[in-house]
């Protein structure tokens, strides 16, 4: 599903024109009784309607066969996932229309099948890749909120053996917020300032060396257990703080997101009947 689009820009839309242009057989059809606007618009309706009509019913498909697999996912791989969300609902027809339309513009200014080809998968996927990383986390503003510590947000907590303070593991997800888009989550302490992290940037380490994290003669565990270590960090302030996209927002992002693709791709297919027109001889 992700790789549908691409292959409709590739494969249906960069050689619809330039294929013409390259060789030559447009000025057969202009000198007859059609139009160059008619002709375009023929080619764009037919092959357009095609290309998000496949772009529909494989979403549909997709969205029914991996419905209990997206219902059962552990948090981070549910339908908010950058790489999930874009195979899921109705924006599959906006990358589909835009993919075909990009790959139609780049082929009537290229004049040639492979260079425009090229060129459609370059475009297509610099912006598959930076509209998730930096347009979509804020087309609603994202909810920030510190929430405490418990087995929904921490992956790992220990004490090191030999003493020192406790380190925490935060899982990418957040508590009674299933399925939320997180954006960023790190630790902070009990002033609000992030606790440090090691370089994998998810390991911190809290300063209680003592009470229940206190080691036992059993190295490795506090005296009360973990349960008890956790609460005691929980007491004394350290919270997950979080940045995040709540699950309900799906569909409204999902449909921001298409409305965005079907703007693009009005506004490409305005310019080429404008190219045409004016510029294509």
């Amino acid at each position: 599903m992700l790789v549908l689009p691409a292959l409709v820009g590739l494969f249906w839309g960069a050689p619809l024109i330039s294929r013409e242009l390259e060789a030559g057989t447009h000025l057969l059809v202009w000198n007859q009784s059609v139009t160059r606007t008619r002709w375009l618009a023929a080619k764009l309706a037919l092959t357009g309607l095609a290309a998000v009509a496949a772009a529909c019913l494989c979403s549909l498909a997709v969205t029914w066969w991996s419905g209990p697999l997206d219902r059962s996912a552990a948090p981070g791989f549910a339908l908010m996932d950058p790489l999930v969300f874009g195979a899921r609902g109705i924006v599959p027809m906006g990358y589909a229309a835009f993919a075909f339309v990009l790959g139609v513009t780049v082929g009537m200014l290229a004049r040639r099948t492979l260079p425009a080809m090229a060129v459609t998968l370059a475009v297509f996927a610099a912006l598959q890749i930076a509209l998730p990383l930096l347009v979509r986390p804020h087309l609603l503003p994202p909810v920030t909120s510190t929430f405490e510590l418990g087995p929904a947000n921490v992956e790992t907590f220990g004490l090191p053996r030999g003493g020192g303070s406790p380190r925490v593991t935060l899982e990418p997800a957040i508590p009674g917020h299933t399925g939320a888009w997180v954006l960023s989550s790190h630790l902070v302490d009990p002033s609000g300032h992030p606790v440090g992290t090691d370089a994998a940037g998810a390991t911190v380490q809290v300063s209680v060396t003592s009470g229940p994290c206190a080691l036992s003669e059993a190295q490795g565990q506090g005296r009360n257990g973990p349960d008890g270590c956790l609460a005691e960090v929980n007491r004394l302030g350290y919270r997950q703080a979080a940045t995040y996209q709540p699950f309900d927002r799906f569909w409204p992002l999902q449909w921001i997101e298409t409305g965005i693709y079907a703007l693009l791709t009005l506004g490409l297919t305005g310019f080429c009947f404008r190219w045409i027109r004016g510029r294509l001889s």
